[in-house]
């Protein structure tokens, strides 16, 4: 049987799903009550005190006051187009009123990995910067660089309960080539940062190691952290100084395919995570990537699975000890996945991805009560 024949049987015995019927979700299949947005944004997007939705998309920020029935004309945020160009973009709004943006810098890529020394050459950088606007994205300060290495995806930027924000992010590192976690953290409005220790769990190629990982602050005050790695499962990391070094750092009980995941926490004080799982729905067995596997030797030195149809969502009660089954709420025949979550509203989520272009509604309370 084909991987095409396989994902269909699989599709069908997931339930009722709902094809979209615009070119807003063109070719991704919507399960259950899941629906589409109108408009064809990434996000992110944060709420400002008077109720506007504001959402960073291409350079600029735009306004929505009646949640995304339309939006105003952009408003660039980089004075010098040429100079910066934001990937991996990631938002928040403090309690001060500073919007800060946490960003990859696109217009200073360069890529030069290596295939004989399964590592990067010199000169290989995507650098991450934040950069701070005082007057709701009216105007913004001039980007901080945080570090000049080659960066992945900045999955997510909180403000915790203390006022601290902190910024998830990730670096290439060299000897072999392989990635490793780090976070920033800001005491005062996002003026300056410090570095975390770095989290480094080894491998070898150019998607292994620590990468990509999520954050969300725990009620008893420590930051959680959920890293995607090569290894099948989500390892975990934990800091009780606000994200300054991390200590414990383990495999998590959650499995996962080679593909960040998302963790959010709500109004509601539920956890949710968006993430793609081990393989999808039906299948025993999925085509492997790295030394070992079927495809792309340089991704790792061990087989691992990159399965990215099915984006899944499953949500905890008790700080991600326990979570409910998980939901399959959108399937492609490439990939939806680096998932972004918004709660619009108590219990509605904006749920888009940077790939798929995945651009939904999830209510929570069609799946739990």
């Amino acid at each position: 049987m084909t991987k095409h024949a396989v994902l269909i049987v699989a599709v069908l015995s997931l339930g009722t799903a709902v094809c979209a019927q615009d070119s807003i979700n063109e070719g991704t299949s919507l399960y259950g009550t899941v629906a589409s947005l109108s408009f064809n944004m990434m996000g992110p997007f944060i709420r400002l005190d008077d109720q506007r939705v504001l959402a960073f998309h291409d350079n600029a920020t735009r306004t929505s006051d009646n949640d995304g029935e339309s939006w105003s004309d952009p408003r660039p945020v980089f004075k010098d187009s040429q100079a910066f160009d934001a990937l991996s973009p990631t938002l928040v709004r403090t309690r001060a009123g500073t919007l800060i943006l946490g960003f990859s810098n696109n217009a200073e890529l360069d890529w030069r990995w290596n295939d004989e020394r399964r590592d990067a050459d010199p000169g290989t950088q995507l650098p991450t910067y934040v950069t701070r606007s005082r007057d709701d994205g009216v105007s913004w300060e001039s980007p901080i660089k945080l570090h000049n290495e080659w960066t992945g995806d900045n999955r997510n930027i909180i403000q915790m309960n203390s006022g601290t924000i902190v910024l998830s992010s990730m670096q290439l590192l060299h000897n072999p080539g392989r990635h490793a976690m780090v976070t920033y953290s800001s005491r005062d409005d996002g003026q300056t940062w410090a570095r975390s220790n770095i989290i480094d769990l080894g491998g070898n190629g150019h998607h292994d190691g620590a990468v990509e990982g999520t954050i969300v602050e725990l009620t008893d005050g420590r930051l959680w952290m959920l890293i995607r790695t090569n290894w099948a499962v989500f390892w975990e990391a934990f800091s009780n100084d606000e994200g300054r070094s991390w200590r414990v750092i383990r495999p998590s009980k959650i499995e996962a395919s080679s593909s960040p995941g998302l963790l959010k926490r709500l109004s509601s004080g539920r956890l949710v995570l968006f993430w793609n799982r081990l393989m999808p729905t039906g299948w025993t067995e999925y085509p492997q990537m790295g030394l070992g596997g079927t495809y792309s030797p340089q991704w790792s030195d061990v087989p691992a699975s990159a399965s990215r149809e099915e984006l899944s969502m499953a949500f905890s009660e008790d700080d991600g000890q326990t979570w409910t089954e998980p939901t399959v709420i959108a399937f492609r025949d490439d990939q939806i996945s680096y998932p972004q979550v918004f709660e619009v509203r108590p219990g509605e989520l904006w749920v888009t991805s940077a790939f798929g272009n995945l651009r939904a509604i999830v209510r929570e309370g069609d799946y739990v009560e």
